[in-house]
């Protein structure tokens, strides 16, 4: 399975922009666009429901090692071998998602400030999102960070970061130049006509961008 530091590209497949028919050839297309890490959030459906669709995406992302993350529902994972679960600042604390999960699983944490991206750290995260970045229907009301404390969360924390909240393809680059090395896109993709080429494209951006730096560091 692909490791956390080999992911740049995180797809969210998101129910509130799509239908639940069409998520297993939306995750199709992403991992042949090239996106590193799949997310399923569906907050505003039942666990049931999410557990099935999991079970079903799971046996397709695992053909391509690209790993698959629950969002917000640690039994998910104790029902589904997806490979981690995502939670918010509200949601179930990191110990409390590994001890329902029952097994070990990748955690990821959404953080909105600095400071809350060092405590997400000492919490025991295995990666974190970082934003919104920009303004985004997502998360309507958390207000955009912007671009100003992308390159000091680097500094801040030793853990993979994920920058999101309205990242597209007309903003990547800013983002990327601002001092991200990983994105996590949603509407962008989801909506995109070709997904698997949208994918692509953001994809060569962060790895473009990787290669020009000599100093890269894979935090």
């Amino acid at each position: 399975m692909r490791t956390l530091h080999d992911c740049h590209l995180y797809g969210i497949i998101d129910l509130s922009y799509v239908e639940i028919d069409d998520c297993h050839r939306i995750a199709q297309q992403m991992i042949e666009g090239g996106v590193d890490l799949i997310q399923l959030r569906g907050k505003e459906r039942s666990i049931d429901e999410l557990v099935d669709l999991a079970a079903e995406l799971h046996e397709l992302t695992t053909r391509s090692s690209t790993p698959l993350i629950a969002n917000d529902y640690a039994e998910i994972a104790r029902k589904v071998p997806v490979e981690g679960v995502h939670v918010g600042q509200d949601d179930d604390s990191i110990e409390v998602v590994r001890r329902k999960a029952g097994r070990a699983v990748v955690v990821g944490k959404s953080t909105h400030s600095l400071k809350q991206a060092r405590a997400a750290q000492r919490e025991g995260a295995d990666y974190i999102g970082f934003g919104p970045i920009f303004a985004t229907p997502t998360k309507p009301d958390y207000q955009p960070i912007g671009l100003k404390d992308i390159k000091q969360a680097h500094l801040a924390v030793n853990l993979p970061i994920f920058c999101i909240g309205g990242i597209k393809i007309d903003n990547l680059d800013q983002v990327i130049r601002a001092g991200a090395h990983r994105v996590a896109i949603v509407s962008g993709l989801l909506k995109a006509p070709d997904i698997a080429g949208y994918a692509r494209e953001a994809k060569h951006l962060l790895l473009d961008i990787k290669h020009q730096t000599s100093n890269f560091e894979r935090f």
